[in-house]
Protein backbone atom coordinates (compact mmCIF):
# COMPACT_ATOMS: atom_id res chain seq x y z
CA UNK A 1 0.00 0.00 0.00
CA UNK A 2 2.56 2.24 0.62
CA UNK A 3 4.01 1.90 -2.83
CA UNK A 4 1.81 4.00 -4.89
CA UNK A 5 2.72 6.75 -2.72
CA UNK A 6 6.38 6.49 -2.85
CA UNK A 7 6.08 6.30 -6.34
CA UNK A 8 2.98 9.69 -6.42
CA UNK A 9 6.11 11.31 -3.99
CA UNK A 10 9.05 10.46 -6.82
CA UNK A 11 7.07 11.93 -9.60
CA UNK A 12 6.30 14.88 -7.76
CA UNK A 13 9.72 15.59 -6.64
CA UNK A 14 10.67 14.78 -10.25
CA UNK A 15 8.48 17.24 -12.45
CA UNK A 16 8.63 19.79 -9.96
CA UNK A 17 11.45 20.16 -7.76
CA UNK A 18 14.17 19.11 -10.43
CA UNK A 19 13.63 21.55 -12.67
CA UNK A 20 14.30 24.05 -9.98
CA UNK A 21 17.53 22.55 -9.24
CA UNK A 22 18.68 23.01 -12.26
CA UNK A 23 18.07 26.31 -12.54
CA UNK A 24 19.36 27.09 -9.34
CA UNK A 25 23.17 26.52 -10.38
CA UNK A 26 23.07 28.77 -13.63
CA UNK A 27 25.04 31.51 -14.32
CA UNK A 28 27.92 33.03 -13.58
CA UNK A 29 30.45 30.45 -12.11
CA UNK A 30 33.88 28.49 -12.79
CA UNK A 31 36.18 30.48 -14.60
CA UNK A 32 34.75 34.33 -13.63
CA UNK A 33 32.23 34.26 -16.48
CA UNK A 34 28.66 34.91 -17.98
CA UNK A 35 25.57 33.95 -15.72
CA UNK A 36 22.90 36.03 -17.73
CA UNK A 37 19.97 33.14 -18.53
CA UNK A 38 20.38 34.29 -22.02
CA UNK A 39 24.45 33.82 -22.32
CA UNK A 40 24.50 30.57 -24.14
CA UNK A 41 21.99 31.36 -26.91
CA UNK A 42 22.36 35.12 -27.42
CA UNK A 43 25.31 36.25 -30.34
CA UNK A 44 28.09 37.85 -29.18
CA UNK A 45 30.88 39.98 -30.75
CA UNK A 46 33.90 38.32 -31.99
CA UNK A 47 35.81 40.83 -29.08
CA UNK A 48 33.42 39.11 -26.66
CA UNK A 49 35.07 35.47 -28.17
CA UNK A 50 37.95 36.57 -28.10
CA UNK A 51 38.33 37.92 -24.27
CA UNK A 52 37.28 35.44 -22.89
CA UNK A 53 39.44 33.11 -24.35
CA UNK A 54 42.18 35.81 -23.26
CA UNK A 55 40.72 35.32 -19.51
CA UNK A 56 41.36 31.76 -20.35
CA UNK A 57 45.03 32.02 -21.19
CA UNK A 58 45.04 34.71 -18.57
CA UNK A 59 46.04 37.45 -20.35
CA UNK A 60 44.00 40.07 -18.70
CA UNK A 61 45.48 43.19 -20.22
CA UNK A 62 44.70 41.72 -23.73
CA UNK A 63 41.06 40.65 -22.83
CA UNK A 64 40.39 43.81 -20.81
CA UNK A 65 41.09 45.65 -24.60
CA UNK A 66 38.76 43.39 -26.54
CA UNK A 67 36.45 43.39 -23.79
CA UNK A 68 35.94 47.22 -23.78
CA UNK A 69 35.38 47.25 -27.33
CA UNK A 70 32.51 44.43 -26.65
CA UNK A 71 30.61 46.17 -24.13
CA UNK A 72 30.95 49.49 -26.38
CA UNK A 73 29.25 47.05 -29.37
CA UNK A 74 26.96 45.63 -26.79
CA UNK A 75 26.03 48.02 -23.92
CA UNK A 76 23.21 46.02 -22.56
CA UNK A 77 24.93 42.21 -21.98
CA UNK A 78 25.75 41.54 -18.58
CA UNK A 79 27.96 38.60 -19.29
CA UNK A 80 30.72 41.16 -21.23
CA UNK A 81 30.52 43.94 -18.27
CA UNK A 82 31.16 40.73 -15.98
CA UNK A 83 33.81 39.86 -17.96
CA UNK A 84 35.96 43.47 -18.27
CA UNK A 85 35.29 43.20 -14.41
CA UNK A 86 36.39 40.01 -13.65
CA UNK A 87 39.42 40.71 -15.97
CA UNK A 88 40.09 43.92 -14.33
CA UNK A 89 40.03 42.41 -11.09
CA UNK A 90 42.31 39.39 -12.10
CA UNK A 91 44.76 42.14 -13.63
CA UNK A 92 45.53 43.34 -10.59
CA UNK A 93 42.60 46.54 -9.82
CA UNK A 94 39.87 45.66 -7.67
CA UNK A 95 38.78 48.67 -7.29
CA UNK A 96 38.32 49.76 -11.11
CA UNK A 97 36.38 46.57 -11.27
CA UNK A 98 33.66 47.75 -8.92
CA UNK A 99 31.64 49.91 -10.78
CA UNK A 100 32.13 47.35 -13.65
CA UNK A 101 30.34 44.73 -11.85
CA UNK A 102 27.68 47.05 -10.61
CA UNK A 103 26.92 48.11 -14.57
CA UNK A 104 26.74 44.19 -14.90
CA UNK A 105 24.10 43.78 -11.82
CA UNK A 106 22.90 46.54 -12.78
CA UNK A 107 21.55 44.81 -16.31
CA UNK A 108 21.01 41.69 -14.50
CA UNK A 109 20.56 41.67 -11.17
CA UNK A 110 20.09 37.93 -10.99
CA UNK A 111 23.72 37.64 -12.59
CA UNK A 112 25.31 34.93 -10.10
CA UNK A 113 28.86 35.25 -11.09
CA UNK A 114 28.57 39.32 -11.06
CA UNK A 115 27.28 38.67 -7.32
CA UNK A 116 30.17 36.50 -6.36
CA UNK A 117 33.19 38.57 -7.97
CA UNK A 118 32.05 42.03 -6.83
CA UNK A 119 32.22 39.64 -3.36
CA UNK A 120 35.19 38.95 -4.13
CA UNK A 121 36.36 42.37 -4.99
CA UNK A 122 35.16 43.88 -2.03
CA UNK A 123 37.35 41.29 -0.03
CA UNK A 124 40.55 42.27 -1.82
CA UNK A 125 39.49 46.29 -0.89
CA UNK A 126 38.75 44.97 3.30
CA UNK A 127 35.13 45.83 2.48
CA UNK A 128 33.52 42.64 4.69
CA UNK A 129 29.76 44.34 4.59
CA UNK A 130 29.65 45.08 1.57
CA UNK A 131 31.04 41.47 0.49
CA UNK A 132 28.35 39.83 2.79
CA UNK A 133 25.42 41.85 1.26
CA UNK A 134 26.37 39.89 -1.91
CA UNK A 135 26.72 36.52 0.10
CA UNK A 136 23.39 37.61 1.18
CA UNK A 137 22.03 37.84 -2.44
CA UNK A 138 23.48 34.96 -3.61
CA UNK A 139 21.97 32.98 -0.72
CA UNK A 140 18.40 34.47 -1.79
CA UNK A 141 19.08 33.77 -5.41
CA UNK A 142 20.57 30.00 -5.67
CA UNK A 143 17.19 27.86 -4.54
CA UNK A 144 19.80 24.93 -3.22
CA UNK A 145 22.93 26.65 -2.96
CA UNK A 146 24.98 27.14 -5.79
CA UNK A 147 29.01 27.07 -6.70
CA UNK A 148 28.97 31.01 -6.42
CA UNK A 149 27.19 30.70 -3.03
CA UNK A 150 29.69 28.12 -1.96
CA UNK A 151 33.22 29.78 -3.13
CA UNK A 152 32.09 33.20 -2.22
CA UNK A 153 31.14 32.06 1.49
CA UNK A 154 34.49 30.30 1.70
CA UNK A 155 36.44 33.15 0.96
CA UNK A 156 34.32 35.46 3.55
CA UNK A 157 35.31 32.70 5.81
CA UNK A 158 38.60 32.33 5.16
CA UNK A 159 38.81 36.52 5.48
CA UNK A 160 37.03 36.16 8.83
CA UNK A 161 39.14 33.70 9.83
CA UNK A 162 42.44 35.37 8.76
CA UNK A 163 41.41 38.75 10.51
CA UNK A 164 41.43 40.14 7.08
CA UNK A 165 44.67 39.13 6.18
CA UNK A 166 43.59 36.34 3.56
CA UNK A 167 41.49 37.38 0.50
CA UNK A 168 41.10 37.26 -2.60
CA UNK A 169 44.04 38.39 -4.57
CA UNK A 170 44.76 39.05 -8.68
CA UNK A 171 46.23 35.42 -8.80
CA UNK A 172 42.59 34.01 -7.31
Amino acid sequence: MTAPWRRIAWIFVTVLLLPALALADGGGGGGGGGGGDGAMTKKQTAEYTAGVQAIESRQFARAITLLEVAVQRTPDDADAWNWLAYATRRGGDAAKSIPLYQKALALDPRHLGAHEYIGEAYLALDNLPKAKEHLARLNRLCLFSCEQYRDLKKAVESYEKSGGKVKPTASN
